[in-house]
């Protein structure tokens, strides 16, 4: 082990890095860039670390990680205690609960030390044989990385397509295989995305291509099997800021052709027993008006925000009048409540809502239009709708869990109202959901706005300022954070630790004004309610600065970069996983992925109004000379969503800008992508490393 960091460290003192095998963390050379806009000039000196096939770039990489496998190895015996320990809760045999798809049962299940999902069915009956018809164990043999995903199979369920990634930058080949013959069939699909929909002829694939530098989703192709052609273009989105995919309706009658941008969609449809028709144009697109569609046999519902309903309303429309002229009201706009989804069935549609901050389930009678309620009784939790897949049917599936509860599948019989347990994940260890408590309060914020908080803790915890705490966030694209169950989090529970959400603005969780309170140029809520948070968790005794911590990934490292040159005094440490720090040089720049679609996230920065204020939060801009919290940062080299060099690039220059001596440590992965690593065990291997490192600040070493 010591001699291969010699080596790390030698190779990269080679090119200029300054760097000592026991006291000195890698140094990545300045080479200073000067970027200009609107008259302003901001200096990047590590702008060199964008060179992903640059030798000096990956040197530095293995030295950071070399870097921080020496800080932390009085901690390897810990992490494996807790890797073991965390393993050790899940039930390694198990399987998920099995979905009805025609005349088949589906479900996934795993084997006892293997790595990814066994997909299976049965025909008939839960005790029919069971068929084995995709191995990812056998496919992905001794792989780095291998990730199956976009599983689909035909009508007949005679034929399977699924995408395949070696390499984590979501970059997918189509593999097509014959369920009868068990032959994998020589012809595949390159460099796509993952979504694909069979139509109903059980030989067309419709699926999604990306541009090969921004990986915009663009293209949308059908392929024909046995067709040695070229597959034809089906429909191609022009316009940069938008993305394009395919679906299909729950009652298999049509393809389904979406254009998606933040603020607005259209849609194009195909009949899926006629593929080569061409698409038809359901609404055309209009700036600021989002909708969403499904058939329902003889009309079509549509969830829009047309007319300022801001939180949505469900309208319906007759099969060959799709224009917005004729959209009839089935459920109106309401203030408080939020229409985040819906799943059409024969006699009913099931509409997912958020109301005060928690999920619920609505069944509309499509027959008489009488709604009820689905009760859950617990204070905060999160509900899903589930896997359905059958259009006539009088039971719908739903997915349950809460901060105590694991996930759990439900079968709800609409016309009793009664609730059937189908699946709970179980979890092993020991544990006894009467051991933890789960609250729920509200923190004010600056402006006076009351910010839902979600926490769990181990009964018996004292409110005295000296519990360890680690509070967590995200806040951006509309996305709910919902008190979800976590196994591996019982590990800091049972050392005393609590675990806290906060809800804060940028998300939907109140509702959709919640998230366009914390966007764009009212970006900033999204940091100061989750530092009014911490405030509150400390006034109240919960915690205290020197035991506080604080994690988010993605957007949430973005809100991590900003509340630590915000308040670092607030927190001990915080980890980060893939954060998006650069914010203005990255989106400045259309060539890489993610940037054209989200100007109307975060603001167009060639905008001057947009480009002051995003300048005065952007993490890596507002790097200086101050103490920060200890800080551990996690990225994977072929990151298609945050590219590597932003959290590379901060780390290099809160090195050079700190005047503390607390830790800062970079872990990239070197063969994985946003989602980190691919197998179930060696997420858990992420996940010990994390805990090792703020147990580690706790004094907890066991």
């Amino acid at each position: 082990m010591k001699a291969r960091y010699f080596l790390l460290i030698l190779g990269f003192c080679m090119t200029g890095t300054v760097l000592n095998a026991d006291t000195t963390p890698p140094l990545a050379k300045q080479l200073p860039k000067e970027l200009e806009i609107h008259g302003d000039k901001r200096v990047d000196a590590w702008y060199w670390l964008r060179e992903r096939e640059n030798p000096e770039v990956i040197a530095y990489l293995e030295a950071e990680n070399a870097w921080v496998a020496a800080q932390l190895a009085h901690t390897d015996r810990f992490q494996n205690q807790l890797f073991e320990e965390m393993k050790g809760r899940i039930k390694e045999d198990d399987s998920t609960a099995p979905v009805r798809m025609g005349d088949y049962f589906y479900y996934e299940r795993f084997e006892k030390g293997k790595e990814y999902p066994i997909y299976c069915r049965k025909q008939g009956s839960l005790e029919a044989p069971e068929e084995v018809y995709l191995d990812v164990n056998a496919l992905a043999g001794d792989a780095e990385y291998y990730q199956v995903s976009g599983v689909q199979v035909s009508e007949d369920h005679k034929m399977l397509a699924y995408g395949v990634d070696t390499s984590g930058r979501r970059i997918y080949t189509v593999n097509f295989k014959n369920l009868e013959t068990g032959e994998t069939l020589d012809e595949v699909i390159a460099d796509v995305t993952a979504n694909q929909r069979w139509a109903n002829d059980n030989k067309t694939l419709f699926y999604t291509r990306q541009d090969p530098e921004t990986l915009r989703w663009d293209r949308i192709y059908r392929h024909t099997l046995g067709d040695v052609n070229e597959d034809p273009l089906v429909y191609e989105e022009s316009d940069d800021t938008f993305y394009t995919w395919v679906g299909k309706t729950r009652d298999d009658s049509y393809i389904l052709l979406v254009s998606g941008h933040t603020l607005f969609s259209e849609y194009r449809y195909v009949d899926a027993n006629q593929p080569e028709s061409a698409p038809v144009l359901f609404q055309p697109r209009e700036r600021d008006h989002e909708y969403y569609i499904d058939f329902g046999g003889d009309r079509w519902y549509v969830m829009t925000n047309e007319k300022d309903a801001k939180n949505f309303k469900l309208m319906e429309t007759p099969v060959d009048k799709t224009g917005q002229e004729h959209w009839k009201e089935v459920i109106a706009h309401r203030d408080d409540v939020l229409i985040e989804d819906f799943d059409v069935f024969a006699d009913f549609v099931a509409v997912q809502e958020k109301y005060n901050g928690l999920t619920r389930i609505e069944i509309l009678d499509r027959e008489s239009a009488d709604r009820h309620l689905i009760d859950f009784g617990e204070p905060t939790y999160a509900v899903d709708l589930g896997d359905n897949y059958e259009y006539h049917t009088k039971i719908l599936r739903y997915d349950y869990e809460s901060l105590t509860t694991p996930d759990s599948v439900y079968d709800y019989k609409i016309e009793e109202r009664e609730r059937t347990l189908v699946k709970e994940d179980p979890v092993l260890g020991g544990f006894n959901r009467d051991d933890y408590k789960a609250d729920r309060v509200f923190a004010t914020a600056a402006d006076g706005t009351k910010v839902p908080v979600s926490l769990v803790y181990r009964k018996g915890m004292e409110r005295n300022g000296k519990n360890p705490l680690l509070q967590y966030g995200y806040g951006s694209y509309g996305y709910s954070i919902d008190a979800t169950f976590n196994s591996d989090r019982l590990s800091l529970l049972d050392r005393g630790f609590v675990f806290v959400i906060a809800h804060i603005r940028g998300g939907s969780e109140m509702g959709r004004y919640w998230y366009e309170d914390g966007k764009l140029l009212k970006k900033k809520n999204t940091f100061t309610d989750f530092i009014a948070v911490s405030e509150y968790l400390i006034e109240q005794g919960y915690t205290s600065p020197a035991h506080l911590y604080a994690t988010g990934g993605s957007a949430g490292g973005l809100l991590m970069g900003v509340v630590v040159n915000m308040r670092p005094d607030l927190y001990n440490g915080i980890y980060t996983r893939v954060p998006f720090v650069d914010v203005i040089t990255t989106m400045l720049d259309e060539d890489i992925p993610l940037t054209t679609g989200e100007y109307d996230e975060w603001g167009n920065p060639n905008d001057k109004e947009y480009y002051d204020y995003m300048l005065s939060y952007s993490p890596y801009d507002n790097v200086e000379a101050k103490h920060y919290p200890n800080m551990l940062v996690t990225t994977g080299l072929h990151d298609s969503q945050v590219q590597y060099w932003e959290p590379a690039k901060w780390v290099a220059k809160l090195r050079v800008h700190k005047t503390d001596d607390n830790r800062l440590l970079l872990k990239t992965n070197m063969s994985a992508g946003h989602g980190g690593a691919s197998g179930r065990f060696q997420a858990i291997k992420e996940t010990a490393l994390n805990y090792a490192f703020i147990f580690d600040l706790e004094g907890i070493r066991e």
